[in-house]
């Protein structure tokens, strides 16, 4: 793999291009779990709108966050997330998770509009084949995996495994 540089639609793909993916692939969580993290730790703030405590209290601030940042804004019906704080943050959560993942897809796409198109050598990684969809696959799960599953172990798998043992919450 040294050496061989991966191009989409004839043009290659280079560090600038891996970054800006990157920093696109991160933006996401980085939102989500440090938003979580902030209000799991405010006393006053976050902690007295739950009504369930224990790792569904987790669960309920992390799925409010997710679903800001990526989807309409629901939370979970035991989160009283109808407070000033968590509707102004739930708002710049949704505002951030919209428009500050387009900067980094925006320098993408004119990046690559900038460059000229070039015709395969030996050395290129053509993306058309089973290979690349797998590496991508594995990359895309991977990184998946080792962003989420740690608060996914602490929420609804640790809620599951104690339902299990008897202890409600």
């Amino acid at each position: 793999m040294v050496g061989r540089t991966p191009e989409y639609l004839g043009k290659k793909i280079e560090a600038y291009d891996v970054k800006m993916s990157m920093l696109y692939v991160l933006i996401f969580p980085l939102i989500i779990l440090s938003l979580t993290a902030v209000f799991l730790l405010s006393p006053n703030i976050g902690l007295p709108a739950l009504n369930n405590a224990g790792p569904h209290g987790l669960t309920e601030i992390l799925y409010a966050f997710t679903s800001g940042a990526g989807n309409n804004g629901s939370a979970f019906a035991g989160l009283s997330a109808n407070t000033w704080w968590y509707n102004v943050v739930l708002g710049f959560d949704m505002l951030i998770g919209r428009f500050l993942m387009m900067i980094p897809v925006l320098a993408l796409a004119g990046n690559l509009a900038r460059k000229k198109s070039v015709p395969p050598s030996p050395g290129t990684f053509p993306v058309h084949t089973p290979l690349f969809t797998v590496l991508l696959v594995g990359v895309v799960l991977i990184l998946g995996a080792l962003t989420f599953f740690p608060a996914l172990s602490l929420g609804p798998v640790l809620e599951h495994l104690l339902l299990k043992s008897g202890q409600l919450f």
